[in-house]
Parts: structure tokens; sequence; C-alpha cells
């Protein structure tokens, strides 16, 4: 037996992060326009302009993490066509709901304007008719992310692996991948082909909405799939949208008369859907953002039960009222949360999109963790990756402060909703652990559970927010095996 020593150093429960997209993550990261931090047009079309000057003539420019905020009313298109006459560029949005596309890519796509979709998706249009170039939602930004480049399979394998060893360099032991669809299985076997995970992974195939037996077959068909480090257990729903794109669902609209109606038209069919796989035994996980898409889905939960393999779940929860807090606990249902999606993506001046839509007396309800949590809810966190921080002590610190870590002088979003050291590492230990049911034994460090660790140079605990999200980490153990990284 090998004795690894780490004098001085803290052994925690590996992290877990409870919300991420590692393989869509890695391949478009590696392939597209990264525009964090580009706050205004100016800023965009200059990195824009960057890469389009790097690409030989004709290529596409692909981007991602598009601020919304730097528009003067909604995203189009046209500003692409101005500073780029006839390139071909498409922007998704910082909320991975909506694409931003030049005319060429509407030209390119057979885009009119005119398109149905199963769900709530829809192509904008403006006062001619015309597409503005804004997609909202997955089956209407389908139209072109399925004309993207994709790289070679053993290429797709290799960004992978890279930004799992990134992931397990800050500390993550495990993952909840929310997608499982091409090139998730052929990327993941790849890798253990030649060697193993740098953590576990366990994945969720998304049910569309809307869809009927055929598809839910076909994501129970997956259940069970694995390798020796990831395996498919669960079914992911979107019930609803973004605030941001208009497409959440609440109870009343927003300042635009939008955000009052669900993705899924069909709200029996999504209520059969749980209960198929609920008696099929498997949990599921549903983005609900919106007050009302979260009343929805726990009242779902109530009536159907959960399963014996883990319980049903409830992604990003926005914003809700009083009265739901409670009702998590009541009914059993994990909250999973992604405190930086309130840090980063929102502001306390209430000068951001996603504020200005909703209004100050749903802003104030926006990510309550504290409340959540002082309700008796099971919460898990996560980064919701690569939409969020990728980093978990990044994340835990945000929890803990409401603002970014790494910048002082930004007014906290909600301060009444700040939790503690201990409370934002439970969120990503036995949080995620309760959240994927008793088969995934991670989330405490003792006997009969997995030898997942995460090896921090001081203990966090003890440490304020600002030093926590730089706390080295020396190494990571999956399953008993020593990764070190200092």
């Amino acid at each position: 037996m090998d004795v690894v020593e780490f004098p001085g150093a803290t052994i925690l429960p590996g992290f877990v992060d409870a919300h991420a997209h590692p393989v869509w993550g890695a391949l478009e990261a590696e392939s597209g326009l990264d525009l964090e931090g580009a706050a205004t047009l100016d800023q965009v079309c200059r990195r824009v302009g960057e890469r389009l000057r790097a690409l030989p003539p004709g290529e596409w420019v692909t981007g991602f993490n598009l601020d919304v905020n730097v528009f003067d009313g909604e995203p189009a298109g046209g500003i692409l066509e101005r500073e780029f006459p006839g390139a071909p560029v498409s922007l998704m949005t910082n909320d991975a709901h909506a694409l931003v596309v030049s005319p060429r890519v509407v030209e390119w796509c057979g885009i009119t304007g005119r398109e149905v979709f199963d769900d709530a998706s829809r192509v904008v249009v403006g006062a001619d008719g015309a597409p503005t170039g804004y997609l909202l939602e997955l089956q209407a930004m389908d139209l072109v992310l399925e004309r993207y480049p994709q790289p070679p399979p053993h290429v797709a394998a290799a960004h992978v692996a890279r930004h799992l060893r990134l992931f397990a360099e800050a500390g993550v032991t495990g993952l909840h991948a929310m997608d499982f669809g091409d090139p998730s299985a052929a990327a993941l076997r790849e890798i253990e082909r030649t060697g193993d995970l740098p953590l576990r992974v366990r994945a969720a195939p998304l049910v569309p909405a809307d869809s009927g037996m055929d598809a839910w077959r076909r994501a129970l068909d997956l259940q069970g799939l694995h390798g020796r480090r990831w395996e498919v257990a669960g079914a992911k729903f979107m019930l609803d949208g973004t605030a941001d794109n208009g497409s959440a669902w609440f109870q009343h609209p927003d300042c635009l008369d939008e955000n009052a109606h669900p993705l899924w038209r069909d709200l029996d069919a999504y209520r059969r859907a749980v209960r198929f796989f609920t008696e099929h035994g498997v949990p599921t996980a549903t983005h609900a953002i919106g007050d009302h898409a979260v009343r929805f889905v726990l009242d779902v939960i109530g009536e159907v039960g959960h399963p014996e393999r883990g319980p049903h779940r409830v992604e990003h929860v926005e914003s809700v009222p009083d009265d739901l807090l409670g009702r998590f606990a009541e009914v059993g249902a994990v909250a999973s949360m992604q405190p930086t999606h309130a840090t980063r993506m929102t502001r306390a001046d209430q000068s951001d999109n996603w504020s200005r839509r909703l209004g100050p007396e749903r802003t104030a309800r926006g990510w309550r963790i504290r409340d959540l949590l002082d309700a008796g809810a099971t919460v898990a966190l996560g980064s919701d990756w690569p939409i969020g921080h990728r980093d978990p002590r990044v994340t835990m610190a945000d929890a803990q402060l409401r603002r970014p870590v790494e910048r002082a002088s930004v007014p906290a979003v909600q301060p009444d909703q700040r939790i503690s050291a201990r409370e934002a590492h439970l969120g990503m230990t036995r949080g995620p652990a309760a959240a994927a049911g008793p088969g995934w034994a991670s989330g405490r460090v003792a006997p009969g559970r997995h030898a997942d660790l995460t090896v921090l140079a001081r203990n966090p605990l003890r440490l304020p927010p600002e030093e926590q999200a730089t706390n080295p980490v020396l190494a990571t153990v999956v399953a008993g095996d020593v990764i070190h990284h200092t």
C-alpha cells in the first residue's frame, strides 16, 4: 500500500459540481470565441473582428458568453452585418438559450422566420417579417448549431479530457452532466480507452419538450450505460427557458409582457413523462427558472413521488415567492442552484436585463439559497459550466459574498441570501450526493464511501471567502487514485 502524505493540509470530501455541461462546454470552449468580460458592443465587435482576421476567408466565427446587456433593446444580428459585411457569425448568449447570428448565417441556414417548433422556441422577426438574427431556445438554435463545424471524434475526446482535467485541478472529483447526447458516449469511451477519467461523471439525457413515448423510451434505454467512472442515471427536462430571453414561466408577465409561458406547451405530457420515468426508477432533473415553473414541478413531484434510486431535482430556481420555500422539503425535491448566476449575471442596482425585466419584487426573490436552507430544503450547488465559473472555490466564495469574489468594490446582490463557508461546502459535497441518491457514495469521508477527496493547503472553514477562492488544491483523489496538482 502506498502512503501519500500532505503535512498541514486539509482533506475534505471531494467537491462535486451538481450542474455542468462538460462535453458541449469543452467543444464550445476549444472552438468558439469566449466573449466573457465583453461589456459593450464595441468590445464584442473588437473580439469578433480579431477572430475573423485570424481565420481563412469564409470561415465561421462561433462565440459564446455573449452578454445581452450590451444591446440597447432586443438583440439582433444587424450590427454584425454592419461591422463585418457578408461574414458568417453566430454568437451564443451567456445563458446558452439564444443565438445572435449575422444575415449570412440566416441565409446559409435557410431561416425564414416562418418556422414552427414543437416547443416555445422561436425565430424573432422584425416589422417586415424578416428574421432579425435572434433565435430563442434550443429548437430554433438547432437550425444553426447543426451547421457548426464538428471536430473528429478523437479531437473531441481530447478537448473533453483537457477540460475534465481542469475541473479536477480545481478540486472537483465528480460532476453531474445535465446533458448526454452526441458525442458524449464516444468521447468518454475514447478517454477511458487509454486511461481513466480524472473525475466521476453522472449524466442525464435531455427529454425534449412536448415529446412523446418514443423519445421517453430512448432516454430510458440510455439508463445504466456506463464506463469505469461515468454513468447515465437520470433524465433532464426543460419546463421553461430563461428570464433574459423572456422564455421563463412566471405567474405574471414581465415588463415586456413576456416570461409568462412554459416551453412545454402540453403540460399534461410533462406530467406523464415525469410519472413514466418515476415508475421506471429514474430520477428527473427539471430546468425551472420562473416561479410558476417551479410551482408546477413541485406539484408534479408531490403527485408522483420519487423513485428509490434518487430524488427528483429542480434546476436553477431563480426567483420564487415565500410560499414555495417550504414546499421543497415538503415534497422532498432537491434545489440545484448556481450562485455565480446571481453574482455575475445580475447587478445590485438592478440595471441588468434580468432585473429590469422582472421588476424589483421578483428580483428581490432571486437565488434564495439562504432562505431555502432555512426552510429545510436540500440544496446542491453547481456551476452550469461553461455558462458559469468552473472553479468550485469561486462558486462557494461567491455564495458567501453574493458578489464576484475577486471584485471587492462590487455591491452584493441580495446580501441577505449569503450563506456560511460550511453551508457552501456542504452544498458541493453532501448536497450533490443527496441529489444523486444512495448509489452515489460520495459527500462524506467515511467507511463505505467512495475514496473521493479534495486536498487543500489550508482549512477553508477558517479562511475568509477571498482566501478560500485561491486556497491551493494540492491533490484530488478519485476512487483512491491520488492526482497531484502541485
